[in-house]
């Protein structure tokens, strides 16, 4: 099942090709130069609000100030699939030159499995059209790590997370941790594991992301039971990375780390 987003990009690719205007010259029309207008339409970056409303204000005639134009009116559709406060996020993720993601409980989202992701959102009281919406947003969002200019990301997990049971679905971990090994091979991808011999540390309190800007800054995002936040304060931060130098310091090498991921493989077959 297609997500909003990939439906919103591929209108945008016809409405260029309608309007017989090259990448570089459509973007000149929008205020955005040839290889941003290229990553939106490869999947390597998402269509922001921002970068919407330039094309309606450029190409839709019919726009109405009130409402928001044509491309604009598609966008907001997403928050009938994700919550609002991960819109914010996702702009950040979207920019962002390197994510730094620590997980004790659960798979990064951006390293899931169609199968895991669905898993994980059985339990929330969804809906079954609300777990598919869910599952296409999640997906869609991992083109930053396979597109054509991929983030740097290092993901650093606790050991539990690669031996934690799906119940009802034995066959869910071991395609999640086939996937996982052949992510950890690509060159611009680290996936470093926690091993039970760090005992109590001090990530185990909850995860978090940190995704570093193109000017440098760092914008955070914390997952809590009720809801989750992006964080900017610079308090907040330094704790954060505080505490990411740590969780890193206690993880194995991304050789050893591998090889853990590929053992443990073979115990769930």
């Amino acid at each position: 099942m297609g997500s909003v987003i990939d439906y919103v990009v591929s209108e945008l690719r016809l409405l260029r090709a309608q309007l017989r205007l090259s990448q570089e010259d459509f973007g000149k029309t929008i205020g955005y130069s040839a290889s941003h207008v290229s990553s939106v339409e490869t999947g390597g970056r998402q269509p922001t609000s921002e970068y919407v409303r330039a094309v309606d204000r450029g190409h839709d005639p019919l726009r109405e100030d009130n409402a928001g134009g044509r491309f604009t009116r598609m966008l907001r559709e997403l928050s009938k699939v994700d919550p609002e406060w991960l819109h914010e996020w996702i702009k950040w993720e979207q920019e962002a030159t390197l994510l730094r993601w620590y997980e004790p409980a659960w798979m990064p989202g951006l390293l899931q499995t169609e199968a895991y992701a669905r898993a994980t959102l059985a339990h929330n009281l969804l809906s079954q059209d609300e777990i598919e919406q869910r599952v296409a947003s999640r997906l869609g969002r991992q083109a930053i790590i396979v597109g054509d200019r991929p983030v740097q990301l290092v993901a650093v997990i606790d050991v539990m997370v690669l031996r934690r049971p799906i119940v009802g679905r034995p066959d869910v971990m071991p395609e999640q941790l086939a996937h996982l090994a052949k992510m950890a091979q690509l060159p611009h991808v680290q996936i470093l594991v926690v091993t039970e011999d760090a005992g109590l540390y001090p990530g185990l309190q909850g995860g978090f992301i940190l995704a570093t800007q193109p000017d440098g800054a760092v914008v955070a995002h914390l997952d809590h039971q009720v809801r989750a936040q992006v964080v900017s304060s610079a308090d907040d931060l330094a704790n954060l990375q505080a505490t990411w130098e740590v969780v890193r310091g206690e993880a194995l090498s991304r050789r050893q780390s591998l090889e853990l991921i590929k053992e443990t493989v073979q115990t769930w077959t």
